[in-house]
Formats: structure tokens, sequence, C-alpha cells
């Protein structure tokens, strides 16, 4: 479902567009895509296209967004070119500081310019102590998978049963300020231990949010670039039985009714069309 709107949203005049994969002298390129590519050096940026959707489904018009793991500045600059409010919470400095430098070009004529804080997330509390967020999204770092910096605060460094704990403790914190009737959606994908197995990454992040309090409400797919997978599939299929995974796990959760939540979001057009040709299959799940 995601890949089919991802395909419509490219398509659409003066919408915002997936810039990972495309050269700058791509002529479908909007200003925004440009600016974004141009920074990133065209390597790994987070989905535009996947924020765009998440905010228009689950957060209302001119809400806040709430981000305890902000990395770049992409999710900052789409809820602000969508009319939402940011504040993103990273722990580096240097990232900080480019994202802020990134959001004043792209951003400083919007309504609500987006809103970097330079800290450790178990700080969020007092740090965002005023803040009633509409929706709490963000990308976590995938436990060690890739080490971000040397600060032994940073979760990239730790063994698991450690960045487990923090994980834990920021989610907890974080949907503490979302208001009641309210969706967060993290983006998060399996990880493996040195052994080779999953850690289970994908669960505990559901268990973290359970833990604080909110349901699991939706699950979507997010097919990512294949790549050199098949080449690595292969060597790793033959060696250790290793699936190649080339996916990622969208996961919503609500605090509170969902149906609340979901009114409080308004209304979301769907084109009919996407649909042409599908046949039902089963019942609904609901």
């Amino acid at each position: 479902m995601i890949d089919q709107y991802r395909e419509e949203e490219k398509s659409k005049s003066g919408g915002l567009t997936y810039a990972k994969g495309k050269s700058l002298d791509d002529p479908t390129l909007d200003d925004v895509s440009r600016k974004l590519l141009e920074q990133s050096g065209g390597t790994s940026i987070f989905d535009p296209v996947l924020c765009e959707i998440a905010y228009r489904w689950f957060s209302p018009p001119g809400g806040l967004i709430l981000d305890p793991f902000a990395g770049g500045s992409v999710r900052g600059i789409v809820a602000s070119k969508l009319g939402r409010q940011y504040i993103g919470h990273e722990l580096r400095q240097e990232q900080v500081d480019a994202n802020r430098a990134q959001g004043s070009e792209l951003c400083g004529d919007d309504e609500h310019p987006p809103a970097w804080i330079c800290g450790d997330s178990r700080n969020i509390d007092t740090t965002c102590a005023d803040v009633e967020a509409d929706m709490v999204f963000s990308c976590p770092p995938y436990a060690d998978l890739e080490v971000y910096s040397d600060d032994p605060k940073d979760l990239s460094t730790m063994k698991y049963s450690d960045f487990r704990a923090v994980y834990f403790e920021i989610i907890k914190k974080a949907c503490d300020r979302l208001k009641p009737d309210s969706f967060a959606c993290f983006v998060v994908g399996e990880v493996r231990d040195k052994k080779g197995n999953y850690i289970d990454f994908v669960g505990d992040t559901v268990q973290a949010f359970r833990d604080a309090g909110l349901h699991y409400y939706n699950e979507a797919i997010l097919i990512t670039c294949v790549g050199s997978l098949p080449i690595r599939a292969g060597k790793q299929f033959s060696s250790g039985r290793k699936l190649g995974k080339t996916h990622q796990n969208i996961l919503v959760f609500v605090k509170g009714s969902g149906k609340k939540a979901a009114d409080r979001c308004g209304a979301v057009d769907v084109d009919e069309s996407m649909f042409d040709g599908i046949e039902a299959v089963g019942g609904d799940e609901g």
C-alpha cells in the first residue's frame, strides 16, 4: 500500500518527492528534495514521502510532532512544509547544527519552522516538560547496527541489554508528552546479534510502547531499495541459511481511543483509483 501511495505522490505537482536514488540533474526534483539530496550527498536519507504519509494520516493539521531520535533534518523539514510543528531531540551537537542550518535555509519563511534540541533523550521529560505533542514519530538507532559516535550516552555504542533499558525509558518519557487520543509511529527493522540471530528489536519496540501505556494499532511494511542484496543474500543463505531482508516495519500505536485519535486527525482523501482491478479476498480484519 505505501509503495503504491509513493508512486502516486511522486507524480503530484507541487508535492514532496522521494529524493533518494535520484541525481541532482533530474528535472522532476522539487526544490526541497534537491536541497535534501545536496546536503546528504545522495546517501541514505529518511524517506520524505513516508514522512508525508505518516503526518497526513496520523497527526492533525497544525499539530506538534515530537521526535526523540531526530538524526537528520528530513522529518523536521517535511513537518514544517505540511504546516506541523516539529521538535526533534538529538544527542550530537554537530548534527543539530547541520539540521538547524538546513531548516533555516528551507523553512525560514514557514509558519512553523522545525526546532531541534541537543541533548540526551533520557532527559526529554525535562527538556520538553511543557510540550503537549499530537504525534510521536521517529526512526531510532537499530541497536549497534550503525554506530553514530563514541559518546557513551549514544545508544548505538551500548550492548543490547543496556540499549534496551534506555530505549524503553526514552519511549516512555516521550509518550508521557503525547496528548490523549493521539498516535505514535516508529520506523524500525530487525537486527541480528553477533551470532547471527535476530534480537527481536521489532518486538521490543512493540513492548516498549505497551509498557508506556499505548496500544499496538497498525503495522505496515516499507519495501526498501534492493541494491546489492541479491549478491549478499546468496552468500549468506549458502553459508548460514539467512534470508535477505529488504523492508522496514512501520509500527503505529495509539494512546487512548483509536476512533477519537482518528477524529482529531481529520478527514483523509483516499484515491479510489489505486484499488482498481484489486479483488477483495477474505473478510475485514479491522
